[in-house]
């Protein structure tokens, strides 16, 4: 086959700029390694920044979503006992957060694409990149028919943390920066109608708790647990009784209960890539970088990418100019950065480390505190956390 762009991975960042390309005139093609069934039910993040919401609406992918997702205006943090609740609109100048599972993107998407869009085939593993310093690089994949080459004057690296693309960067150019955390969480869904209005974070000297939602009807919780945890040693009772000991307050709040579908652990890294382009290879979403979860950012700065990457495309095609394709990896990464730094201050306020002294314990607290009470670092958290502008021109703030 030959095509403009080839893009590699159907995960929300291959298929959005799959979607942005078609509409903007760019022909493409995406390959998946893994079958439908299985890229529709890989579950991953579920909020969405306001700015995401805006992107995935004017794509055309914003009918179930504009019936569907859970609009909320805040967070709640809970710590020593005590609740404090957020108003995002109020502190970000009208900006909410949305909960909206990754799956339903991805269903959404395929879907617009099948119907309407560029090629998608799944089944498709991508085995190597080629001719990335030529003119005109090529994807070697195969699939059950055998081995094939898709032609393309630029390649997408959408394939996630451990697909081809990223190691495809030469080490002699590229350098990648990583943290990784002495802790993991234990995610689960459970069919409780959520105990609360919007996401609760949660402090506690026995270890972080997170109180998502995927709908009203299931609850999505998170407990920090140490990084080897496996999952047979926690019973669901177990799990329930410690989600119970960090999310308690002083009140009559109480968590609503159900049976667990599902359990995992979720290991918690940092890491980023750069640059996250060589020659005609462009890097977008976890190909790239990885945040922890505690910030919310990995879908987000997912779709920031792609919406850069394909006004770059765009203007490729119409004027012939390299400029804004140029200038990707740099406008990219001062958002990523601020993403890590963002992701990074959540995680390390909120867990408790291995052997935490009482002294790092009482500074975490001060922390939380100076959250809570001073507007000014409420505002910072809140902008932040509902979304930094998307600009290819990156953050100006």
């Amino acid at each position: 086959m030959r095509t403009e762009v080839g893009i590699i991975g159907a995960g929300p960042a291959g298929l959005l700029l799959a979607r942005l390309l078609h509409r903007a005139g760019v022909s493409c093609v995406v390959l998946e390694s893994r079958d439908r069934a299985y890229t529709e039910q890989r579950q991953r993040a579920g909020m969405l920044e306001q700015g995401t919401v805006d992107v995935l609406r004017a794509a055309g992918a914003g009918e179930r979503l504009n019936r569907e997702a859970l609009e909320h205006d805040g967070i709640e943090l809970r710590f020593d006992r005590r609740s404090h609740r957020l108003d995002f609109p109020a502190l970000t100048g009208g900006r909410s957060v949305w909960i909206y599972a990754q799956t339903e993107i991805v269903k959404d998407l395929i879907g617009l694409q099948l119907k309407d869009g560029p090629p998608l085939v799944f089944g498709a593993e991508a085995v190597a990149v080629t001719g990335l310093d030529g003119r005109l690089p090529q994807v070697h994949y195969r699939d059950s028919a055998g081995e094939h080459t898709l032609t393309c004057d630029y390649i997408a690296g959408c394939d996630g943390h451990h697909g081809i693309t990223g190691s495809a960067l030469p080490a002699s150019v590229a350098r990648t920066f990583e943290r990784t955390y002495p802790y993991a969480w234990l995610g689960v869904l459970a069919d409780a109608p959520p105990s609360c209005e919007v996401l609760v974070y949660a402090h506690s000297p026995r270890g972080f708790a997170l109180h998502s939602m995927r709908s009203p009807t299931v609850s999505r919780l998170y407990l920090q647990v140490p990084a080897d945890t496996d999952v047979s040693a926690w019973p669901d009772d177990r799990i329930w009784d410690e989600l119970d000991a960090r999310f308690a307050v002083d009140g009559d709040w109480s968590l609503t209960r159900g049976p667990i579908t599902s359990k995992s652990v979720l290991p918690m890294r940092s890491s980023v890539t750069e640059p996250m382009r060589h020659g005609r290879l462009l890097l977008a979403g976890d190909a790239a970088h990885i945040v922890p979860p505690t910030g919310a950012k990995g879908l987000n700065l997912a779709v920031a990418d792609v919406v850069v990457l394909a006004e770059a495309l765009a203007d490729w095609k119409d004027s012939g100019s390299t400029a804004l394709l140029d200038a990707y990896s740099d406008t990219c990464l001062r958002r990523v950065w601020r993403a890590e730094h963002f992701s990074h201050f959540m995680t390390t306020t909120l867990h408790t480390d291995p052997g935490q002294s009482p002294f790092d314990s009482r500074l975490q607290l001060a922390q939380l505190d100076r959250v809570t009470t001073s507007r000014h670092a409420a505002a910072e958290l809140a902008d932040n956390y509902a979304g930094l502008p998307i600009s290819r021109q990156g953050p100006d703030h």
